[in-house]
């Protein structure tokens, strides 16, 4: 029996999530919600390091499209999005208690055009912002 077909942005987010996988990455969260917005996945970056401490715990913004007109996905991570998901970031870094461990935040950008099995593309920008650094913002 088929099932009800998922939405794009639902399909972007689990192909982004087993892109990353392939990398080395550990899936933590995904599809969270708290009062400053949504994160799409949240991971850690195992590559590299060995230390729990050390690995960096990444916020990634999924956008999923499925045409180029309106521009790149990448390019819809605009500046109030980035505050946004700063200040989500912020508030799950202080209700866990992890202020002091390495962050940041990646984008996986993904062209799925209508009725393709697969996406066409899907691009991993490593540090692809840096949070808003407005006075007060982190104190």
């Amino acid at each position: 029996m088929l099932g009800r077909p998922r939405p794009l942005g639902e399909r972007g987010e689990r192909h982004a999530a087993k892109l990353l996988k392939r990398k080395g990455f550990k899936m933590l969260l995904a599809g969270r919600r708290n009062r400053y917005g949504e994160f799409d996945l949240v991971a850690l970056d195992r590559r590299r390091e060995r230390s729990l401490e050390r690995q960096p715990l990444v916020f990634v913004e999924v956008k999923t499209r499925r045409s180029l007109r309106a521009g790149t996905p990448a390019e819809a991570v605009t500046p109030e999005k980035q505050r946004r998901l700063s200040r989500a970031a912020l508030a799950f870094l202080r209700s866990h208690d992890l202020l002091e461990h390495p962050v940041r935040f990646d984008v996986v950008a993904i062209h799925w055009p209508k009725g393709e099995r697969l996406p066409l593309s899907a691009e991993h920008f490593v540090n692809a912002f840096e949070p808003p650094a407005s006075r007060g913002f982190f104190g």
